[in-house]
């Protein structure tokens, strides 16, 4: 399918791109450095203060919330070619706030929930997370341990979650627990939101990731929190955090178009000038191969995002799709990238280009959001039970 941009919704996207080109791009060789260094690949304060200043300043900001708080209310389709144009980049940058925890707290968050937590997070005045994995228990959130007991007014939390991205960041956690074991991911699993420096709250420690990411495993010791801090219903957690998980892997989708169709676009300009044995490599059938499958691939992904998102617009329901287009596209984006690598021979394999990061990138996303063979069993059941 084709989707169709408004006016003014191309020109945002446009916008987008001229940032990304202008202020994004020149921004790489210092990632790299840190990268090669075996630093964290983060923005340093000095580098971040002047884009978020740009983008608010452009208007890019708060993009997809609600217009009653001042957001755009942009739909799906345009978040996603804008997610795939800001991914295209290796520089770490999120156009405030990051979409999924929003979505999660619109879905579900009362009022006075909206008013203390997503408002300032859209604002851009907040930064959050979520803890969802534990040790033993990462691809199966059902079988989470993080156990939530009520005491009077209070829930008493006890438990350990890892693999958590922006932890010290975060001013505000959104946290997965058990309320009724025997229940499961059917009516025993509830959300909370935690605030930074609540007590029994420790991060235990920091994991470094491929690609120079960094991501956390912290404690909960008799953490106690109000009847005011769950997350919609008691028990009906789970239904919302798949909300929330099929936003990030929609985006995913479009950040493995921007990133293989990135890595083709500098494989054609290099194939057109390196010579090998008198010819150019663009005559080399085994290349044109590669440039063949990769351009038609990333339209089939593309075309496959964005299908996606006009669903999601239309309120169906697309947790089978986006979880077809995680598996494709990380699959797909790998393959274009390692192509591209191999056309630079020698200079692929270095930090001096992209290429590196953006390789491990992939690699962490046929991972993050749910293993490839996690999403492959789960199409596979809905699949048969639809034509069982």
């Amino acid at each position: 399918m084709t989707v169709e941009f408004a006016e003014d919704e191309r020109m945002v996207i446009d916008l987008v791109e001229k940032f990304v080109e202008n202020d994004l791009m020149p921004l790489e060789k210092a990632v790299m450095a840190r990268e090669a260094a075996g630093q964290p690949v983060a923005l340093l304060p000095e580098e971040e203060a002047p884009l978020l200043a740009k983008c608010k300043a452009l208007g890019l900001w708060a993009l997809d919330a609600p217009e009653e708080i001042g957001g755009a209310n942009l739909r799906t389709a345009v978040m996603l070619a804008i997610q795939e144009r800001v991914k295209s980049t290796i520089t770490p940058f999120i156009i405030p706030p990051d979409s999924p925890n929003l979505h999660m707290l619109q879905a579900v968050a009362t009022p006075e929930q909206k008013k203390k937590y997503m408002e300032p997070y859209a604002r851009g005045e907040m930064k959050s997370c979520i803890g969802i994995s534990e040790p033993g228990a990462g691809g199966d959130p059902a079988d989470m341990k993080t156990r939530a007991v009520r005491d009077g007014d209070e829930w008493v939390i006890n438990g350990r979650k890892i693999w958590v991205s922006n932890v010290p960041k975060s001013d505000f956690i959104i946290l997965m627990a058990s309320t009724d074991p025997a229940k499961g991911a059917r009516g025993g699993i509830t959300a909370f939101i935690l605030e930074k420096g609540t007590p029994g709250f420790t991060i235990e420690r920091e994991i470094p990731m491929l690609a120079g990411a960094r991501t956390y495993e912290f404690t909960l010791d008799d953490v106690r929190l109000k009847d005011s801090q769950v997350l919609g219903q008691v028990g009906q957690g789970f239904a919302p955090m798949q909300k929330r998980l099929t936003v990030r892997r929609l985006e995913m989708g479009a950040m493995c178009v921007g990133m293989a169709e990135r890595a083709l676009k500098m494989m054609c300009q290099h194939v057109q000038q390196r010579e090998t044995f008198g010819a150019k490599l663009a005559e080399r059938q085994a290349i044109q191969w590669w440039i063949a499958d990769a351009a038609t691939k990333i339209h089939a992904t593309r075309l496959m995002v964005m299908d996606a998102a006009d669903r999601q617009d239309r309120g169906d329901d697309v947790r089978t799709v986006a979880s077809m287009v995680k598996v494709f596209a990380t699959e797909m984006a790998q393959e274009v990238l390692d192509n591209a690598m191999q056309s630079f021979g020698a200079m692929g394999m270095t930090r001096e280009l992209p290429f590196a990061i953006m390789s491990q990138r992939l690699r962490l996303s046929r991972i993050y959001e749910g293993p490839s063979e996690v999403h492959r069993m789960v199409i596979a059941r809905r699949t048969l039970k639809q034509w069982g």
